[in-house]
């Protein structure tokens, strides 16, 4: 029975092969690896493709969150990193990155539980908790004076929505509460490359977004590589010169920086994949419909969510307003059946994933570090759940059925 991995890159190079050597001959010609002309190029072919002011390329995903934050910090505060009793409020089911920027940028990170349907942030909870938070502090200045700050210092000051698997946060809710309560937006968007809300592209909406570049992404470059995108002018510039060590000269710097360039070479590669990307969502988006049919009511079984499964499969008009681009085809086993069905699939050559097997408010480098709204249950029952399956742009028809009849026999179908 034939292999099949969560994803080739070397089918995918072999796809795009003359684009890419073409693209890396350039830069062996012209020998200008640190912020070489692909960097720019790069940078404003994605600026115009996301419909923003500016974009400014990063040395990977997480480096685009943390540059974020501290020119937030930065702008928003006057001083180079926020306070511990500054709160920004994300998801515990995403990858360590996210709130790990957080810690690395000063700040308390503050988990609030995900939709179970959707798997990312419920803008709900993000409400209630921000409520409570108020409530708390009016039930305190009535207390007491004598009483401990405590709780009521900290103070919430931002959002980071994680586009979890490609699907796109509820942006409209998460934009209404942010609006209300003066909090900034960083769309964390390293899953959701192409993805949109309501028409406009993820990393467009919010105050800034970071994308990742690691080769496994929708587009993912050589090595890692990230970008940040931001309509406001004043955030870039001091984007700019924290990822080139804090200032505008190198040798006379403003802010404590990093070296967090994005190498000209990554970024040349980048642009030759991006003329791909388009067709590679829609190649996702339409497998993913293939094992919608394939896996079609399985007693156990819950298939990934699509805000917009009505809506046209073209990725080149403005129709596609609020799907999927599918970074992973993420199922739901119930019953306790998600590890023994991994098991079965390896043995019949099939490759999956469990994104992500550990919530973050479970790890120990978030430990006396960060708070909790509620218990969290759905980000925990998730996280024993999920199960990601093959989903390779260039998965061919047979590849694809191979993995439905895997599954449906299994459960006996």
């Amino acid at each position: 029975m034939k292999q099949i991995p969560m994803l080739d890159l070397r089918l995918e190079y072999q796809h795009m092969k003359s684009d890419i050597d073409t693209a890396i001959q350039k830069c062996l010609d012209h020998q200008k690896w640190i912020l070489g002309p692909e960097v720019e190029e790069l940078e404003n072919t994605i600026a115009e493709y996301l419909d923003v002011k500016h974009c400014i390329g990063a040395s990977s995903g997480t480096e685009a969150l943390v540059l974020s934050l501290r020119a937030l910090a930065i702008k928003l505060k006057g001083q180079e990193y926020f306070d511990k009793t500054d709160e920004i409020i994300t998801t515990p089911f995403t990858f360590t990155a996210t709130g790990d920027a957080i810690l690395r940028a000063g700040a308390t990170p503050v988990f609030v539980d995900i939709d179970p349907v959707t798997y990312n942030i419920d803008p709900d909870k993000i409400r209630k908790y921000l409520r409570s938070c108020e409530d708390e502090k009016m039930r305190r200045s009535e207390t007491a004076t004598s009483q401990p700050p405590d709780f009521s210092t900290f103070k919430a000051v931002g959002i980071i929505p994680v586009h979890l698997y490609g699907q796109s946060c509820n942006m409209d809710e998460i934009m209404s509460i942010a609006k209300e309560y003066n909090l900034f937006v960083l769309e964390d968007v390293a899953q959701a490359f192409g993805g949109t809300w309501n028409g406009k592209k993820l990393g467009s909406i919010g105050t800034t977004g970071a994308f990742s570049f690691f080769p496994s992404k929708n587009l993912g470059g050589f090595g890692d590589g990230g970008m940040i995108s931001t309509n406001d002018a004043g955030l870039a510039e001091l984007i700019r010169m924290l990822l080139k060590h804090g200032g505008k000269d190198k040798y006379n710097v403003d802010y404590i920086g990093y070296n967090a360039r994005l190498d000209t070479l990554q970024a040349a590669i980048l642009l030759a994949k991006f003329k791909y990307i388009g067709e590679f969502n829609e190649r996702r988006l339409k497998i993913a419909e293939i094992y919608n049919r394939g896996f079609s009511n399985i007693d156990g079984v819950v298939l990934p969510a699509n805000h917009s499964t009505s809506q046209p499969l073209n990725f080149s008009t403005s129709n596609y307003t609020n799907g999927h681009v599918y970074h992973q085809y993420t199922i739901r086993v119930n019953n306790g059946r998600r590890d023994e069905l991994q098991k079965h699939l390896k043995e019949k050559g099939i490759s999956t994933m469990v994104y992500y097997p550990v919530p973050l408010h479970k790890m120990k480098v978030f430990e006396g570090k960060c708070k909790m709204n509620g218990d969290l249950k759905e980000s925990g029952q998730a996280v024993n759940e999920v199960l990601s399956l093959p989903i390779e742009p260039l998965q061919n028809e047979n590849e694809t059925k191979q993995v439905i009849d895997c599954i449906n026999n299994y459960f006996g179908r």
